[in-house]
């Protein structure tokens, strides 16, 4: 059994839910792993299996044993939404009824989701669509070498930008990677050669004299900083006041390519994404998640003169399903909504009161404990100190705490991710009934964990 584990009752979790652990026995006949992403696999927090979901509509999805969920996982961030939203359902079935999916030739709603893309984000001159994050992450990468004419990239521990080989590194490093001085670049797993450490400098996040130093250091070399405005991929974690902004002027100095990767946080912190809430414009940015209200889809844009190098076809960004009828119906429907009046101001005052309500009541708490977050995207963070990179929640944060608060809320019908390096995020399909009820679940889950810690 995991360390994380060591409070949770997993023989109340096997009763609660027996068809997904039959459906997970099946699953690992044919599937390595019995799943098909690491995130849900039982190393990830999903242990001693996964759930099985039979349906999900709003805010809500049940499983196969038949409980039903108020929905804070939602699909790692996609369903800014919710679940089957209607527009976007709609669109969608009516493309597929009406023209078809896949053709590889252009159509209208090529140009359409383009213009409705920089039209919400101001730093995008121009757009590129792909199919994922993933590949979203080395297109950039490929731009701002060839554009620099330079080879290393400064990426930050603790971040995740896509699993390509040239990227996928120090996304947890080991403490060994992480020795006083410049850290060490570690492959986040086998099969990534070694010589492409090479290519990275690897940094602590949120500290800008160490990443002054090293651009002063090393600027002729260095093409690109690749960044997340908010670091989701260790649980939630907030750019100290003037971070960005440092990065955005060093990068302006020595002429090096600031990428901004908003997987996660695009369209979702707002329509601008979290560079419209900050205030910065990154030479490059990275969309995906939330843009497709549920549907596979990823987009790559920013400066033209930098996008000029897949215009003159220098770099070649390609892909069979790019720009495929399903993703463009999806993004155009979903975009349309996320214009709606007032919409992110009344998805925040609902967030803001499940942020100070949860934050509150952790604080009041025998258990030291704090809620991070902006608007619909957060976490809990089990600790005594603060949090402001990867190496301070590793030594810090009790990850065996929130596993047991997951499990708490979970028999309670509130879900979210089960690892602490995941995050909390809410829609727009979330009410104020579904705040009061997750408060409510939460204030009893709080006192089982208390008791369970003998508190």
């Amino acid at each position: 059994m995991s360390d994380l584990n060591k409070y949770r009752d997993l023989e109340a979790y096997r009763k609660a839910f027996p068809n997904s652990e039959k459906k997970f026995v099946e699953a690992r006949k044919y599937i390595p792993a019995g799943v098909n992403s690491t995130a849900r696999a039982t190393w990830s927090g999903w242990e001693p299996f996964p759930l099985y979901v039979s349906e999900g509509k709003g805010s809500r999805v049940r499983d196969v044993d038949g409980h039903e969920f108020v929905d804070y996982l939602l699909g790692l961030g996609p369903m800014l939404l919710g679940h089957r939203p209607d527009e976007v359902t709609k669109a969608v079935t009516d493309h597929i009824n009406n023209v078809g999916t896949v053709y590889a030739l252009a159509s209208d709603l090529d140009t359409e989701v383009a213009k409705k893309m920089t039209e919400c984000v101001p730093s995008l001159e121009s757009v590129r669509l792909n199919n994922s994050g993933t590949e979203a992450v080395i297109y950039a990468l490929r731009l701002a070498r060839t554009y620099t004419g330079r080879k290393k990239v400064i990426r930050f521990e603790g971040m995740y930008h896509g699993f390509g080989d040239t990227i996928y590194w120090s996304k947890h490093p080991s403490d060994e990677a992480m020795k006083d001085g410049m850290p060490i670049p570690e492959a986040q797993g086998p099969g990534v050669p070694e010589a492409l450490g090479e290519t990275l400098i690897i940094l602590p996040w949120n500290d800008p004299e160490i990443l002054e130093k090293t651009i002063k250091e090393n600027y002729q070399d260095i093409a690109a900083v690749i960044t997340e405005p908010i670091m989701c991929n260790t649980g939630c974690i907030l750019p100290k006041e003037g971070y960005l902004e440092k990065i955005r002027k060093l990068t302006e100095d020595y002429g090096i390519v600031m990428i901004m990767d908003e997987v996660i946080t695009g369209f979702r912190i707002s329509l601008a994404g979290a560079q419209g809430y900050y205030n910065i414009k990154p030479d490059l940015s990275i969309f995906a998640k939330a843009m497709g209200g549920g549907y596979p889809v990823a987009s790559l844009g920013g400066k033209k003169e930098i996008m000029d190098c897949i215009d003159r076809g220098d770099v070649s960004v390609a892909g069979t399903y790019s720009g495929n009828g399903i993703a463009l119906a999806a993004t155009s429907a979903t975009l349309d909504y996320l214009r709606t009046p007032n919409l992110y101001e009344n998805l925040y005052k609902k967030c803001d009161r499940l942020k100070e309500g949860l934050d509150r009541m952790w604080r009041a708490s025998k258990v030291p404990a704090f809620y991070v977050g902006i608007g619909p995207v957060g976490q809990v963070w089990f600790s005594e100190h603060p949090i402001t990179n990867y190496r301070e929640a590793k030594k810090y944060a009790r990850g065996d705490i929130f596993a047991l608060w997951w499990q708490e809320m979970l028999m309670r019908g509130v879900l979210f991710h089960p690892h602490y390096y995941e995050n909390l995020f809410t829609s727009m399909a979330h009410t104020d009934e579904d705040i009061d009820l997750t408060l409510a679940k939460a204030e009893e889950a709080i006192a089982a964990v208390e008791k369970k810690l003998g508190l």
